[in-house]
Parts: C-alpha cells; structure tokens; sequence
C-alpha cells in the first residue's frame, strides 16, 4: 500500500498516529478550547486547558490556519511556484533565496542525515518514488537494478547546502531534489507550540497528523497521557502509554505503507545508501524529542537502521526512543536509556 500523497504536496510518511486517544483526557473541561481543522492532507488538533490570553477562540484559530497555510506555501513539492519547488526545478548551481524556515527545516533534515549516517536523507525523493510509494502510486515488480543505481545519482544529502544570511539553498548536482514531507508536520507542530507560548499560554497539547507536542499539564494537572499504537495491520490498540509534558513525539512504522510481490514485503522505509526498501523486522519506532520536528526526523532514521544500530545511535546520542520488534507472531519492546522516564506503567509492556 503505498504511501498517499495529496494536494498539498506532503507525502503522508506515516508518522503513524500515535492514537491520540490521549489517554484518560476525554473530552475538555469547561472552558478549556479544542480547536480543530485541516492542513498538509491530514487534520490537527489543539486543546488548551484553562486559556489565559487577550486573544479569543477564533482569533487564534485563525492565526494557527494562516501559520500551518504559510508553512505549506513554502514547502509544498505539489505548488509549483512555492520555494522548495523552485529550488527543486532549478539545475543551476548558484545560490538560490528560500525563507528563513526552509533554510531551518533542511538544515534540521541534514543534521539528521549526518547524525544517522545517510539512513535519514531529504533527496531520498526520487527512490520513493521508483518503489511506487510516491505520486505515480504502487507497482506490480520491484524496479530493475540500473533504475535504482540512475535514482541513486541523485540521492546523497552531501549534494545540497544552506545558507543563513542571506537565507538560501544550493545544489551541487543539477537532478537533486528536496522533500521535507518527513519533516514538515514536526515544524509545524513546533510553529505552533511556539504561537501558542508567545500568546501567554502554558497548558497545552498539538498534533498534527500524528505528530504531538505538549506544553503544562493536562485538566486534570498530571501529565498528558499520550497512548503509543500497537503495531498491527487489522486492528487499532494500544500499545503502551507515555507520560509527557514539554516534550514532543512522533512514531515512524512499516504495518501501513507496503506492498506483497511473491510473498516478500516491501515497505516505504527506503533506505537511501542501498536504495532499497529498509531490510530489518522493526515494526515501529516513537521517539520523543525537545521538539516534533526532531522526532520526526529521527523516527525515520531510526526505522531505516533497524533495532540494533538504532538502539546504538539512541544510548550515543541520548535519544529517547522505544523499539516495537516482530518475532513471529509477538511483538518485542526495547527502548533506550533515555526513553525510561516516560513510559507511564514503568515499562514498555
């Protein structure tokens, strides 16, 4: 199944919705504000709790609309005037002028690229789509060799480089593409995590297609609950229950974005140094970050490395993330060491 893309350009990676079933929330006190809408193909939510600010309900609906429009305008692969893709259809090597949060997102994505050793990588673009996980859709056979190794051409994150002032990007090879789809959605949840707090307010909770960031305590003055989904294809679960507040998460997995050709599985993962589908049994990776665009990075890179090297890179680095693993029927739970102070019932069940 492959990967759907929409009208706003974004690749919906699966950032799989960590059931925002927000554990034990329920529904707002009253008073609190539940603001709702739609972005980047997907849907977002926000609840406040106990709003303290001079701007109401709908003014500030209205501000988080325009900031979630403004982040789609500049990043967006399918609007062929916004600035990634001018960028992307340009094959000249010059400097070319982006906005400042272009600039933010991709040099977050190469930090990533270079933390992962290449399993995280912005110009994995044209693999995804020659494994049909892209815009032209799903494929009966995997592609031959000599179409992976031309798209392999183009795929390197060494190939692109920023710019701070004047804000721009450059391309070091004329084909290299960008796609911030694995980011995106984590910048604006930190976009919005920022409004809010720059508005006074202090009790909150965002998610956008997944992607959540939280900010206080939820109504009732504990932690959000934040439920992680079990990963099975049929069924939605849950598979254990995080404890967050200021925190951001994300989780990146392989039961809803594959195809079945003689019986092997490919799933949208692509590991862009082999530029095959990513060979490992992780179901499912979540980490939990400072901020979702940083989560979302790494939930990627993570999925590509596969438990083990994962596991390594997270205790080098720090990162709080919990590995969901297939054996045979059951599923296997290992988080790092960083991951422990989350985990609501004092372990991965």
């Amino acid at each position: 199944m492959p990967i759907p893309a929409n009208s706003t350009g974004f690749l919906l990676r699966f950032a799989l919705p960590i059931i925002v079933l927000l554990v034990a929330l329920g529904g707002c006190s009253r008073g609190d504000w539940h603001l709702t809408g739609a972005t980047m193909g997907t849907t977002y939510s926000v609840r406040i709790v106990a709003p303290e600010t001079d701007t109401g309900a709908k003014e500030l609906q209205s501000e988080i609309d325009a900031e979630l429009s403004r982040i789609t305008a500049l990043m967006s692969t399918y609007v062929d005037d916004s600035q990634l893709s001018r960028f992307n259809s340009s094959d000249s090597g010059d400097w070319v002028s982006v906005d400042s949060d272009v600039v933010a997102v991709v040099d977050a994505a190469l930090r990533a690229s270079a933390i992962s050793d290449g399993a995280f990588d912005p110009t994995v673009g044209p693999l995804v789509e020659l494994w049909g996980f892209g815009r032209a859709g799903p494929r009966d056979t995997p592609p031959p060799q000599s179409e992976i190794d031309a798209a392999m051409a183009t795929v390197g994150f060494g190939l692109v480089s920023t710019r701070e002032e004047p804000p721009a990007l450059r391309k070091l090879a004329p084909a290299v593409a960008l796609d911030l789809s694995a980011l995106a959605k984590g910048y604006a949840v930190d976009r919005i995590d920022w409004l809010l707090d720059s508005r006074g307010l202090t009790r909150y909770m965002i998610e956008i297609g997944g992607e959540v960031k939280t900010r206080g305590r939820n109504q009732d003055g504990e932690p959000w609950r934040i439920a992680v989904e079990r990963p099975l294809e049929a069924e939605r679960s849950v598979y254990t229950v995080l404890q967050l507040s200021g925190e951001a998460i994300a989780t990146s997995g392989d039961y809803r974005n594959f195809f079945e050709i003689d019986g092997r599985r490919y799933f949208h993962a692509i590991d862009p140094r082999s530029g095959q589908p990513a060979g490992n049994d992780l179901a499912s990776v979540t980490i939990v970050a400072a901020s979702a665009m940083e989560a979302d990075a790494m939930a990627t890179a993570m999925l590509v490395l596969g438990p083990d090297k994962g596991m390594r890179l997270a205790n080098e680095q720090r990162i709080a993330a919990l590995f969901l693993r297939r054996d045979g029927d059951e599923i296997v739970a290992r988080h790092s060491q960083a991951f422990a102070p989350y985990l609501a019932d004092g372990d991965a069940k």
